[in-house]
């Protein structure tokens, strides 16, 4: 089952956002998740707040889930109006989940449809849905066009069999460039996203779904290391010693040879796991959530952050439901992160990007540490020392490879 939502303070059912929440939103961007829990089968590998027919129970269903957000999303805007937080239109929209496509196209469109008329959206707003290859067609496609969405980015995973076997991802491989080319087709930006390090995965399997992913011409591919979370399938098997255990060399390899090859055609990276062809093709949506931009973040289990404060929904969909038709918050809780922890997610979070950290933002003691970490070949000279104006700190390859440990250099745990 999907993990278990942090711990917080209690969260107030008219949704009204603590003192000095509004003073400390102002001037940020805004953006909106939209997260759809359903999937037509659990993958093995997936610890998302996701449900397939089977787990929802009553009180809740895909048929009634569009008009239960678009409550949601009048609900919020009026908790924000109240908060005292200045309406602002929506810099980006994403759909996720989950599979947002199992609903139909004209659901998804109302919501956005919804969001629009509560906000508005800024010029060249981003507008992204997820997507199986399998749960979209031409003509789905073109209704979330003609709504409005500019991006789909589609679950590839990988484009060997047996590898998708591991991971219970049910689509035709096939159908993978199929519906890329009608999406771009339709002027839609496209992005693919993999996983390796699956069990099993040869490094020529890994190069083999890379080839495949960049054949495509995506504008964006997402390359992301399979991580084993406690209680889902694939880490039952590993414990039953039904398939191998990860390996962190095998990891470091894979990143390696997608680095290389994504350069190599074209692509740029500018976050630790994605890679674009352009500054304008990059993810804008993800890009607000490294920068520490405000979200409402709609949809069981989903999580919102507006001036620092910070809030997640009840899991369940049939919970969810329950709140939004009786129009209180859905929030389950809240809370505002003190200043250490604020600080320690900044390093976190504006380390893996390649516009990088400023120095300044840096603790005294951190700030010692940078030469260090140039020394060990973990962080860019130049940009370190100024080179091109502020100072900041940008991984090297090999520090992409080792986020972490820079983090917990840089914040000294």
């Amino acid at each position: 089952m999907p993990s278990i939502l942090p711990d917080g303070d209690p969260a107030p059912s008219d949704g009204r956002l603590p003192e000095g929440t509004a003073a400390r939103s102002a001037g940020r961007d805004f953006s909106l998740y939209v997260h759809i829990p359903f999937c037509a089968v659990r993958c093995g590998y997936c610890d998302f707040n996701t449900y397939t027919a089977s787990e929802l129970g009553g009180g809740a269903s895909q048929a009634t889930y569009a008009n239960a957000v678009s409550r949601e999303l009048k609900f919020a805007q009026r908790a924000l109006t109240e908060s005292g937080i200045e309406s602002r239109q929506l810099s980006t929209v994403f759909f996720g989940g989950g599979t947002p496509t199992l609903l139909p196209a004209n659901d998804l469109a109302s919501v956005l449809r919804t969001a629009k008329d509560l906000w508005g959206f800024k010029d060249g707003a981003e507008i992204t849905t997820e997507a199986n290859p399998d749960s979209v067609t031409k003509e789905s496609l073109k209704i979330l066009k003609d709504a409005g969405f500019t991006r789909v980015s589609f679950g590839m995973q990988s484009a060997v069999p047996h590898v998708l076997k591991v991971l219970d991802r049910t689509h035709q491989p096939e159908n993978v460039g199929l519906m890329v080319q009608a999406a771009k087709d339709l002027g839609l930006d496209v992005s693919v996203d993999l996983i390796y390090g699956t069990p099993g995965e040869s490094l020529e399997d890994w190069k083999t779904s890379l080839e495949t992913a960049i054949g495509y011409e995506p504008d964006h591919i997402s390359a992301y290391s399979l991580i084993v979370e406690p209680g889902t399938k694939l880490a039952a098997q590993m414990r039953r010693g039904e398939v191998p255990e990860v390996d962190e060399d095998d990891h470091a390899e894979k990143y390696e040879l997608a680095d290389s090859m994504l350069a190599a055609a074209g692509f740029t990276w500018y976050e630790v796991s994605n890679w674009a062809k352009t500054e304008d093709q990059r993810s804008e949506h993800n890009l607000a959530y490294w920068r520490g931009n405000d979200w409402w973040g709609a949809g069981p289990g989903a999580h919102s952050h507006i001036g620092g404060t910070r809030f997640w929904n009840v899991k369940h969909p049939t919970a969810y439901q329950g709140r939004v038709d009786a129009l209180v918050s859905p929030a389950a809780a809240r809370e505002i992160p003190d200043e250490d922890a604020q600080y320690l997610e900044e390093l976190m979070l504006k380390v893996r990007i390649a516009e990088g950290l400023p120095l300044s933002a840096l603790r005294d003691d951190a700030r010692r540490r940078v030469a260090g970490l140039i020394a060990d070949g973990l962080v860019e000279p130049g940009p370190a020392l100024g080179a091109s104006g502020e100072k900041r700190l940008v991984l090297t390859l090999n520090g992409r490879l080792l986020a972490d440990r820079v983090v917990k250099i840089l914040a000294d745990f």
